[in-house]
């Protein structure tokens, strides 16, 4: 930003507490003087009193108001001083502010001071660049995830079909490289799907609408009933209607994944997951827990990371592609919530996803899940 020159912040400091002290020693020398002028004898004073109740002592006659002048002095200067300090140091809480938003991943804030060039105004410039091209070097990075993943799909989608067409075929027979083919495409394209999912909910690129948490959770857990079921693990829900802001595909997408994750890093046999709404004046709660083997703090801190699965979780018969919990803290960061990774006493995860509730009523925000 190109700007005017200006005083610098130094010089405004010292010009400003130079002021002050030349207005205190004004008012100071004011009273010494008016306190002396009580003891100049009338004739000098051309024959007009000016106190006529004149003390003989002038110490005793001064000691009192330069006291009361040397307490309404310190009073002045405090006062003066905390609200010169808070303009000059203003700046500094609009680049706090900023710099708390940018923690947050909102890159797209400016802290655009007005005014002339100076110090503060310098380093609110700067940072004001930095957040520029970061915004600009992440929005890039989604693009071209997003690009490569559209570009991707196609040709995985026609090699899937020319293996599935490959293993039907009565001719050839059973084709062990044709499976692990098949095999690997397969998960090929569910990184590609989940890598576009990712890119999506980074660009936050959605209306919000008013939802429903407990009707996306039991939508969440009958689609994947078949596959609890087949695992052997029981799906329990429950929990009180919990209204949110935010986009119904991506919230779906979310909850699928974590009840997903929580059945298929389970146990062998007996395998249980709870998934839970709640809702409170300031926030709204979802809960998903499952049983499993016992978890250290150390591992369930990096589960959220791109492609980090934990290898004390990873199923031989489903490894996964190491998005699906990235993919909820992307979600929940899109929807400016606070996403809870914590390992249960007994074994298994427990995920706590917290969101801004809606305004809305509740009839109003279940409808459309």
């Amino acid at each position: 930003m190109n700007r005017a020159p200006g005083l610098s912040v130094r010089l405004k400091l010292t010009l400003s507490y130079a002021g002050f002290l030349m207005l205190a020693s004004v008012l100071l020398l004011a009273v010494v003087w008016v306190s002396i002028l009580r003891y100049i004898p009338d004739e000098v004073t051309f024959g007009f009193p000016l106190f006529p109740t004149m003390r003989s002592d002038p110490l005793n006659g001064f000691s009192l108001p330069a006291a009361v002048m040397l307490v309404f002095l310190l009073v002045f200067g405090l006062v003066g001083g905390w609200i010169l300090a808070g303009r000059m140091l203003a700046p500094l809480d609009s680049i706090t502010a900023a710099t708390r938003l940018a923690e947050t991943g909102s890159l797209s804030h400016r802290v655009a001071l007005p005014g002339r060039s100076d110090e503060f105004r310098e380093l609110a410039d700067a940072f004001d660049a930095m957040l520029a091209r970061l915004e600009a070097h992440v929005a890039e990075q989604q693009r071209f995830a997003a690009n490569a993943s559209h570009e991707l799909r196609t040709p995985l989608a026609i090699t899937q079909t020319l293996l599935e067409v490959a293993r039907n075929d009565q001719a050839r027979g059973p084709d062990e490289l044709v499976d692990r083919l098949h095999f690997v495409n397969t998960r090929a394209i569910d990184l590609t799907e989940a890598l576009l999912a990712l890119s999506r909910a980074d660009q936050r690129s959605f209306v919000p609408e008013h939802v429903d948490l407990s009707l996306i959770a039991e939508e969440a857990t009958e689609v994947l009933l078949p596959v609890a079921e087949k695992r052997g693990v029981t799906i329990e829900t429950s929990g009180d209607i919990a209204p949110a802001l935010g986009s119904p595909a991506l919230l779906l997408q979310m909850t699928t994944n974590l009840v997903h994750n929580a059945i298929v890093h389970n146990r062998r046999e007996h395998g249980r997951v709870w998934v839970t709404t709640s809702a409170d004046p300031g926030e709204v709660r979802l809960t998903v827990e499952n049983t499993g083997e016992p978890l250290t703090a150390a591992l369930v801190a990096t589960l959220a990371e791109p492609f980090q699965r934990g290898s004390e979780r990873t199923r031989t018969d489903h490894a996964g592609v190491g998005l699906g919990l990235a993919i909820v803290k992307s979600i929940v960061g899109a929807h400016d919530g606070t996403l809870e990774l914590a390992p249960r006493p007994g074994g298994g995860l427990l995920v706590t996803v917290r969101l801004k509730p809606s305004a809305a009523p509740p009839s109003a925000a279940g409808e459309t899940p």
